[in-house]
């Protein structure tokens, strides 16, 4: 039986449910934007993974009690995009499916809302999966344009339409980037990159540091591609013009200190630690997990790869939101009395190398993690050797709705090559949220 906490009321509760087990899984190469849409839409991401997983499974695609899909930039010709890739994946016109999103972790969320219905008996086998194309971002209209445009519309005589068309002003053509004010806190008007500037100075990172580490993500992703270490995730990608994609094409192999250095802070100029070369690129991409009780894996005579063991949802400032898998990923250890040491893999989501640094500092900091985390002493320093070991959204991207299911899926796979028992996923989270997710090889 699980058992997990969560909760109420200032009180802690025990829950205790039944198993629930990560069967099997598969992704898109992370296909890096280019200034205009991609060959794909989110559904069509999910689609291209989810067929080739669907396909190898000994059950039948309408056996799944429902799908659920994270996915945050939804496209307004995919309304409810988990219910249309159900349907285009052949998952039957009865297939309950719905979408979750909660910026950066949505795909995560997909799994633990899965796994929440699974351990209460509500379901025995789930498809969820996050799916996300940023190059689809929309241009959005200004406020001003689209009260001109409203006025125009309801002007109810020739002269009223004059006048309307004579206010017209050019500036109401420029649009605005969706994604810019998608990435941008309205509480704190800050966006994602000022957060991580602001952890950098907090946490003294500097900028050699933030540039070593996104070095190592690069080198650490393309030694994997070239042993073929996600040969077993990443599923071949074509699109309607018969172009393939077989492999996450932001990596940059010959990344090295000396040409990240020539690049000017993003965010903060001058003097700012955050550049494009440490930061997570703008990419497309889908991935799925299946789940299943006990009693699926019995019927369908299925081979677990994974359980899950726990999850944890925290949330801080908008303005620290970088900090949130030390909150999740802490409040999971205290209550599974582990520390760091009894971790054998870790994957942090890659949304800045800032960032991720600034989480193993706060960690490693006693004023933090007795203020913040409630501990009598520091948790310690993590050995970096565990963490993202075949590289991270740096090198691969951060497709939204899509890097917390990833890096689930990715976290068991490496524990089976690598024989690791324990792995924690987690991510921060745009608004100031972080999630976790402890997971045990089977």
């Amino acid at each position: 039986m699980v058992r997990t906490t969560f909760h109420r009321d200032n009180e802690v509760q025990v829950f205790q449910g039944r198993p629930v087990y990560i069967i099997d899984g598969a992704r898109t190469p992370f296909i890096k934007a280019r200034g205009k849409p991609g060959p794909f839409t989110p559904v069509d991401l999910a689609v291209q993974c989810g067929r080739p997983l669907l396909l190898r499974q000994p059950f039948h695609p309408n056996d799944f009690d429902q799908v659920i899909l994270g996915c945050v930039n939804v496209i307004s010709e995919e309304m409810n995009p988990a219910r249309i890739a159900a349907l285009r994946l052949g998952m039957g016109d009865s297939m309950p499916a719905f979408t979750v999103q909660i910026n950066c972790g949505s795909g995560m969320q997909s799994i633990d809302t899965a796994y929440r219905y699974i351990r209460s008996g509500d379901a025995d086998l789930i498809l969820a999966g996050g799916a996300e194309a940023l190059s689809y971002a929309p241009l959005l209209f200004r406020h001003q344009a689209v009260e001109w445009f409203a006025s125009l519309n309801s002007a109810n005589s020739f002269v009223k339409k004059i006048k309307t068309l004579a206010a017209f002003r050019p500036g109401y053509f420029k649009p605005v980037i969706g994604l810019l004010r998608g990435l941008t806190d309205p509480v704190v008007e800050m966006n994602m990159g000022q957060t991580a500037e602001k952890l950098a100075y907090l946490f003294n990172i500097t900028r050699r540091q933030a540039d070593e580490y996104a070095v190592v993500s690069h080198s650490r992703l393309h030694r994997a591609q070239q042993e073929g270490y996600l040969d077993n995730e990443v599923e071949p990608t074509f699109s309607s013009c018969g172009q393939v994609f077989e492999y996450d094409d932001g990596v940059r192999p010959d990344s090295s200190l000396e040409k990240l250095a020539k690049l000017s802070p993003a965010f903060e100029p001058p003097h700012g630690k955050v550049t494009p070369g440490n930061s997570s690129q703008i990419t497309d991409g889908a991935s799925w997990v299946i789940l299943a009780s006990e009693d699926a894996v019995n019927r369908y005579q299925l081979k677990p790869k994974a359980m899950i063991k726990d999850s944890e949802w925290s949330a801080l400032s908008p303005s620290i939101m970088g900090l949130g898998p030390v909150l999740s990923s802490t409040a999971i250890m205290k209550r599974h009395q582990l520390t760091l040491d009894n971790i054998d893999l870790w994957e942090i989501n890659e949304a800045f190398a800032a960032q991720v640094l600034a989480c193993l500092k706060a960690w490693d900091d006693a004023n933090f993690c007795k203020d913040v985390l409630g501990l009598e002493q520091p948790m310690g320093k993590m050995d970096q050797a565990i963490l993202n070991v075949d590289g991270g959204a740096i090198g691969l991207g951060h497709p939204v709705g899509t890097s917390g299911n990833r890096i689930v899926l990715h976290l068991i796979n490496a524990m089976h090559r690598l024989n690791k028992k324990t792995g924690i996923a987690t991510e921060c989270i745009g608004g100031g949220q972080g999630g976790a997710m402890l997971i045990e090889k089977v």
